[in-house]
């Protein structure tokens, strides 16, 4: 069975046991009385085989991992299950299996998989701590025992267990000692939580437990609580993920039918936009959860490293739904008989335990911090081949390739540029890489591309950022090239893929119009059929670099008898050809980076349709939709991170703990990205349809770039206000050029404003 299948599995099963019984309901009797749990329910859950997922086949489990955990744990959280799955299932399990083998393991591990023994980690003495340095609780060992004295806090479970696994000191540094509740010198307090749910406070009263209990000491002891804790942080993202997405759908149900002023909650565009943002967040944390457990699995991430981001992008995501849920339900959702309350106790209780999404994503940036030098010379030997197994290829050692690819031929001048490069300049780069053959990263091999998967796409896009390496007139390659390949005949992806491949035909892209910008539809730019010709009279507007192009794409209305979609067709035409002016545009920065482009009865020959006459709009919405995800891609957001990186070394703001958190969380908000991107490319690598979802990409990426380039301007001081570059000290560069150009990146390929209402309508079906 597969990784993907056995997630699926257990996620199905999981469903279906939880949807035995009315879980909140459950968490209502419940909430308040200890041990806040079921034993019977816990006994049920055992004979499910949820204890065992964690637990090696050779240990007597099932021998799966976190992805299996996760795919339960989701479902914890939509049901609101009472039961310590994440305590006791996921953490104290994991604690106990990462201990050396001992007799005593083995009939811990037998009673606690098969329900006999409830057992929880104490491990934690005081709030705010997210390790295991920090311990006061005394191991004396003596006579063959061992006496403990101390205490422990926000222990789950507390009252109800049948022992726990105890970190103390020990006279050889940190130990853990199995110690049965009922052992004389110890005391459970409980403690309620805002859920309902309890955590249990410990106090050892020189409490003897043989010496013999001793499962780990020194680093095994602290390795197991650290894998523990980690694993139980993802366990608890996914269980906050599975809550902001059940508040969701209750949300968007009550929105769809509770009527104010005549018409549906949800039809107000205000409400749309705040669930859509909502939305948005759900699926960066899944997209998160993902990576980073993708991460773990090739080992290029750290477990502690992937459980602070997914704990930090979970915990942010289900606050922010369940807040939310509350909000557009009114009165009633502040009322103890609205679900929605408790899913926003149970996101608050979980968000807090094990640490919160300020102190993970400080975490996240201490254990991934930004290197001085992002593009160290490397030892890449060669050669740079044109073709190769990419799947294969370690990640590590494709990095080394691109980057050392980029030292010996990238030109010094162009990197970090600050402004979009014309033709005459970037040019002998776009022959460079077409030379190589990897001119088209995310192009089907069969058509001259490199057929990257995706991790390695991502990895190709981070190294050309973090080297400086300047955008292209990439219209053909990011969407004409696509559209081709879907939609043209042999003979037109014959006629022109090489030579975009090649750099013969650099394109452009006639969308807009005067008064049909984000109203793609309502364009007029018309072609009339003249024998075997179309004849083009109308005007385009910012069109982007349309001054440096020798060809360009265009939507034309075709038929002006039908609704203002089903008249419109897709042509291919040469800028050479009589008739056509091309005027620039000066933008907000000083450059012409746009155009107006004028049609005055041009004749464009009939095998330049692409698709069918009348059907450009199907073919325009799936290159907007390849547009999205390009545009949505992390590329823009982590050169303006990298920017940000460069500025922050040669001023020494990384010591500034305020700069921190908040690179910390630009630095999330750009692996999310670079997550969701991942998924959408992998729906295109398969030859798939892209969803309308596509559109989240395109409104976080840009927002991110529009943050970044903000913070950036803040952290210049008085050189966010200077024209051009700035000295720096050990680096010169342009401030506030993100921030300039992130302002037209939410506008163009529809206004993030038009993204959420396709969201909105399309993927969230709220009413019109």
């Amino acid at each position: 069975m597969s990784e993907i299948d056995s997630s699926v599995e257990f996620r199905n099963s999981a469903r279906d046991f939880l949807r035995r019984s009315d879980q909140c309901k459950r968490v209502r009797v419940l909430r308040g009385s200890a041990p806040g749990f079921e034993r019977g329910v816990w006994q049920a859950i055992a004979d499910a085989g949820w204890l065992s997922i964690l637990v090696p086949e050779d240990q007597g489990g099932l021998g799966m991992g976190l992805p299996e955990v996760a795919a339960i744990a989701e479902e914890v959280g939509r049901s609101l299950l009472p039961e310590p799955f994440v305590g006791v299932g996921v953490q104290a399990v994991a604690a106990l299996c990462r201990t050396p083998k001992s007799a005593l393991k083995t009939q811990l591990i037998d009673d606690m998989t098969s329900g006999r023994v409830m057992a929880g980690l104490a491990w934690q003495e005081r709030p705010g701590t997210l390790d295991t340095e920090v311990i006061s609780l005394i191991a004396d060992e003596q006579d063959g025992q061992v006496l403990l004295t101390g205490s422990k806090r926000f222990v789950v479970p507390g009252n109800g267990a049948d022992g726990w696994i105890v970190s103390a000191i020990a006279a050889e540094g940190i130990a853990l000692y199995w110690v049965p509740a009922a052992t004389p010198g110890v005391g459970v307090s409980s403690e309620m939580r805002i859920d309902g749910t309890m955590m249990g406070s410990l106090t050892f009263e020189r409490a003897a437990v043989p010496r013999s209990h001793r499962l780990a000491s020194g680093e095994p002891a602290h390795a197991a609580v650290g894998y523990a804790n980690d694993a139980a942080r993802i366990a608890q993202g996914a269980e906050l993920l599975g809550i902001a997405r059940r508040a969701l759908e209750i949300t968007l149900v009550y929105l769809n039918t509770r009527v104010q002023f005549g018409k549906p909650l949800g039809s107000f565009q205000a409400l749309q936009h705040t669930i859509v943002d909502a939305y948005i967040q759900t699926e960066l944390a899944a997209a998160g959860i993902r990576d980073a457990l993708a991460g773990v699995e090739r080992g290029n991430v750290t477990l502690g490293a992937a459980a602070s981001r997914v704990k930090a992008r979970c915990a942010h995501a289900a606050l922010l739904v369940t807040r939310l849920a509350i909000q557009f339900h009114g009165a009633i959702g502040y009322t103890d008989e609205c679900d929605v309350g408790l899913y926003f106790k149970r996101a608050l209780g979980l968000a807090s335990w094990l640490g919160n999404a300020k102190q993970h994503r400080r975490r996240h940036f201490a254990l991934s911090p930004p290197q001085t030098e992002k593009t160290p010379k490397t030892v890449f030997s060669g050669p740079f081949p044109r073709d190769a197994d990419w799947d294969a290829m370690p990640e590590a050692g494709f990095r080394q390739m691109v980057r050392a690819f980029l030292e010996k031929h990238y030109p010094q001048p162009l990197r970090y540029s600050t402004r979009r490069l014309h033709w005459d300049k970037i040019q002998p780069w776009y022959f460079t890489l077409s030379r190589q053959g990897w001119i088209a990263p995310a192009w089907p091999k069969a058509f001259g591309g490199m057929g990257l998967p995706p991790d390695k796409l991502l990895a190709f896009i981070e190294e050309m950022e973090q080297y400086g390496v300047a955008r292209m007139p990439d219209q053909g390659l990011i969407n004409l090239g696509p559209v081709l390949i879907r939609y043209g005949n042999s003979q037109q992806q014959e006629r022109f893929l090489p030579k975009i491949v090649s750099g013969d035909h650099v394109w452009c892209q006639g969308y807009s119009e005067p008064n049909a910008g984000s109203d793609l539809a309502a364009l007029r730019t018309e072609a009339l059929v003249e024998d075997d010709c179309f004849v083009v009279t109308g005007q385009k507007i910012w069109t982007t670099l349309a001054q440096d192009a020798t060809h360009i794409f265009a939507l034309v209305r075709t038929d002006k008898t039908v609704k203002k979609q089903a008249g419109i067709s897709f042509l291919l035409v040469d800028l050479k050809t009589s008739g056509i002016t091309v005027r620039p545009i000066r933008n907000i920065t000083g450059d012409e980076e746009f155009c107006e482009v004028f049609f005055d009865k041009v004749r464009v020959p009939r095998e330049n349709l692409v698709g069918e006459m009348n059907q450009g709009w199907t073919i325009a919405k799936a290159l907007l939709g390849f547009e999205r995800i390009f545009i949505g891609s992390p590329q823009q957001s982590q050169y303006a991170l990298n920017q940000l990186e460069r500025m922050a070394h040669a001023i020494g703001l990384f010591d500034d703990s305020a700069f921190v958190e908040r690179f910390a969380e630009a630095q999330l908000d750009v692996a999310d990205l670079g997550a969701a991107y991942a998924h959408f490319a992998d729906v295109v690598k398969r030859g798939e349809t892209l969803p309308q979802s596509v559109s989240l990409l395109k409104i976080w990426a840009t927002d991110t770039y529009s943050r970044i380039g903000m913070l950036l301007a803040e952290t210049a001081g008085e050189h966010g206000g200077s024209e051009g570059d700035a000295d720096f000290g050990a680096v010169k560069m342009n401030a506030l050029a993100p921030l300039l150009h992130s302002a037209v990146t939410t506008i163009y390929a529809g206004t993030n404003e038009i993204q959420r209402n396709i969201i909105a309508k399309q993927v969230l079906d709220m009413p019109g």
